[in-house]
């Protein structure tokens, strides 16, 4: 069995589901060519049990597919954020600062607000 996410005409995710390749190509689900494999362990181009990575991250509801980077892409947070293309995850133009405090991104001031500090 496989993880296959299903793409509408903006490939956009809009279903995920377990199945036999055999029963995607069999069209019981519509489409077959809609239906892009997913895999569970892949996060941020990586493996986590130490696999070969499929297409950056794990496809979930709301994510984007790319196909010219073969990857599913969660949806950007804020608008300044930017594509880290080796990952297809998104960041802040401006770092979060490097401690153990919770921030919070603000968007107007384009800069990390402190939440909590626990020193």
């Amino acid at each position: 069995m496989a993880h296959f996410a299903c793409i509408d005409d903006n490939n956009i995710v809009t279903n995920v589901i377990v199945a036999e390749q055999e029963f995607i190509d069999s069209g019981a689900v519509g489409d077959a060519s809609r239906w892009i494999q997913t895999s569970y362990n892949t996060r941020l181009g990586q493996h986590i049990l130490g696999g070969t990575p499929l297409r950056k991250n794990y496809a979930g509801i709301g994510y984007s597919y790319d196909p010219v980077l073969d990857a599913f892409i969660p949806p950007k947070p804020y608008a300044s954020w930017l594509l880290d293309e080796a990952t297809c995850s998104w960041s802040a133009p401006v770092p979060r600062p490097d401690n153990d405090n919770y921030y919070t991104w603000d968007e107007d001031a384009q800069t990390w607000q402190l939440v909590q500090d626990d020193a």
